[in-house]
Formats: structure tokens, C-alpha cells, sequence
């Protein structure tokens, strides 16, 4: 009998720069070939949003400043009924502060959106929602 799975804790950031939100288009799985949020692990030790900004940055090469928590998404992942993985992101609002996006590995495709032009995307599960409510969060006094 294997090991069950377990949830992974990941972080991802809603990076707003001139009021667009940066996405990238995953490279591997879970999700590869939509749009999603940079974002990944936790490491042990780690802040949620120390988290974020670091996966931010290795992913897409962009400092941001991470302002708040817009979300949390449970992201389950099934071959039948067999469960695969389970991660749990939470997601959070962020202001661009430096650098210019790069793909590489782990996003093939990146670009700046309006967040009302999110939900037409190819996105992963609950990203038009999240971006919504990090966009609430950015206008925000």
C-alpha cells in the first residue's frame, strides 16, 4: 500500500503593475498550458509571503512587493478516484516593484492582463476569482 497523499502548502502572488496583473502560462503540471499565478512551495521555515515573493521571482524574474492575502484555493488533482496530489495555495496581492518578466521551465508564456480580460483565459481553476478579489484588495484605500 503506498503512502497517502498529503496536502502541499504553496504560495502564488497577484503582481499588479499600472493596473494590470501578471500571469503566467504553466509549463508543468498541475496545469500546464493554462494560466495561473506565479507561485509554488513552501519551503519549511518560510513566510506564506516570503513564499510568494520567492517563487515570484524565480519563476518570472520580478521583484514584488506582497501587500495582503486575496485567497486561499485547494487545487486536487484525481486520476479517477484515485487521488494524485492535493495543494493548497494561497494566493495573495502584491504590487510590481522591479524587473521584467522572463519565461523559462516553469512558465512558458507570460503576459500583463486586465483582470476583467482573466476569465476568457485558459486559467487554472478559481484564477479569474482570485485576481478579482486581489484587484479588490489593490483599490482599496
Amino acid at each position: 500500500m503506498s503512502d497517502p497523499v498529503r496536502p502541499t502548502l504553496a504560495a502564488s502572488a497577484a503582481v499588479f503593475r499600472d493596473g494590470r496583473v501578471l500571469l503566467a502560462r504553466r509549463g508543468k503540471a498541475p496545469g500546464a498550458g493554462l494560466w495561473s499565478l506565479p507561485g509554488g512551495r513552501v519551503e519549511p521555515g518560510e513566510r506564506l509571503a516570503e513564499a510568494a515573493a520567492r517563487e515570484v521571482m524565480e519563476e518570472v524574474a520580478v521583484e514584488a512587493e506582497i501587500l495582503a492575502v486575496a485567497a486561499a484555493r485547494d487545487i486536487i488533482v484525481r486520476d479517477g478516484e484515485r487521488l494524485l496530489a492535493h495543494f493548497v495555495v494561497v494566493a495573495h496581492a502584491a504590487r510590481w516593484r522591479a524587473g521584467e518578466p522572463t519565461i523559462g521551465e516553469e512558465a512558458i508564456e507570460v503576459g500583463w492582463f486586465a483582470p476583467d480580460e482573466v476569465a476568457a483565459l485558459p486559467g487554472t481553476d478559481g484564477l479569474a476569482e482570485v485576481v478579482a478579489a486581489a484587484a479588490r484588495l489593490m483599490a482599496a484605500p
